[in-house]
């Protein structure tokens, strides 16, 4: 049995940066946590938490100390309690979310409407808003819901950083029937899109579809769903032991690929694991 395994696979730059950092600072640090986990994967924060990074869910429950800022970052209201309760930050934010935050408060101050293409409960996504200070916000998730938005003297919009580029497109679109004057940041990253190509190309050519990573992560869910809109025998899995032999039954090539947040020591069980049951 043939495997395919997508080069691109596994950790993207901002997401290896943010556990780098994480577990220097563990090292470092005898007193720390992380704001929310680091990263969307299980297996890497039950590794911090080993290490002795306790996740928290509120700045308020933050202990004296460090705190980890996530690589999906925080909204600007908590990074101000975090700076005033005078403790170490160790920012573990991807460059690539700053830019989209920074964006959002430049288009804020030049007086647009602002309309950000993601999803609403996204922590991310919620980082973002919070630095639109004062202008009218919109989020929206498709060109559906783009639909419904009023009508705009000056849009400006950005995007989730692990959106898909076709949906930005096509919110774009109707946007731009809906604006005087459009502005648009794509701040979709550059490894997303090389990600999800790669996913199309070999889920067009095999016989079954594995995409690793956690359930939780959005940019993994989003493989998921581009892999099985091509191979409806894709499974989106976190690790090898959630493997099934009987899906199996005559396939002769399989697809491997993973989301932002996976570790390659995962991608490796699930290569070794399908490996013996192609036996």
């Amino acid at each position: 049995m043939e495997i395919l395994l997508a080069k691109s696979a596994g950790f993207c730059f901002g997401v290896r940066r943010a556990t780098q950092m994480a577990f220097e600072a563990a090292a470092e640090h005898e007193h720390i946590c992380s704001l929310g986990p680091v990263i969307h994967s299980p297996q890497v924060v039950k590794g911090l938490a080993e290490q002795g990074v306790k996740v928290v869910a509120d700045v308020e429950d933050i202990p004296p100390g460090s705190v980890i800022i996530r690589s999906h970052g925080v909204t600007a209201e908590e990074m101000d309690k975090i700076q005033k309760n005078n403790l170490t930050i160790v920012d573990a934010t991807c460059p690539f979310v700053k830019k989209a935050q920074e964006y959002a408060s430049r288009l804020s101050e030049e007086g647009y409407t602002v309309v950000i293409v993601g999803e609403l409960e996204h922590p991310e996504v919620q980082g973002i808003i919070s630095y639109s200070d004062d202008a009218v916000v919109h989020v929206v998730a498709d060109a559906k819901q783009a639909e419904s938005l009023p009508r705009m003297k000056k849009g400006g919009i950005v995007a989730q950083t692990t959106q898909l580029y076709e949906n930005l497109k096509d919110i774009m679109d109707v946007c731009l029937a809906k604006s005087q004057e459009l502005r648009v940041f794509n701040t979709i990253c550059d490894a997303t899109s090389v990600r999800q190509n790669e996913a199309r190309e070999i889920a067009r050519s095999v016989d079954l579809m594995f995409v690793i990573g956690g359930h939780a992560s959005a940019n993994t869910s989003r493989l998921a769903s581009i892999c099985r809109e091509i191979q409806a025998q894709t499974w989106h899995i976190e690790t090898a032991e959630e493997i099934d032999p009987c899906w199996f039954v005559d396939v002769r090539k399989v697809g491997v690929t993973a989301g932002a947040s996976t570790p390659r020591w995962l991608i490796d069980e699930v290569v070794t694991r399908i490996a013996e049951l192609g036996k």
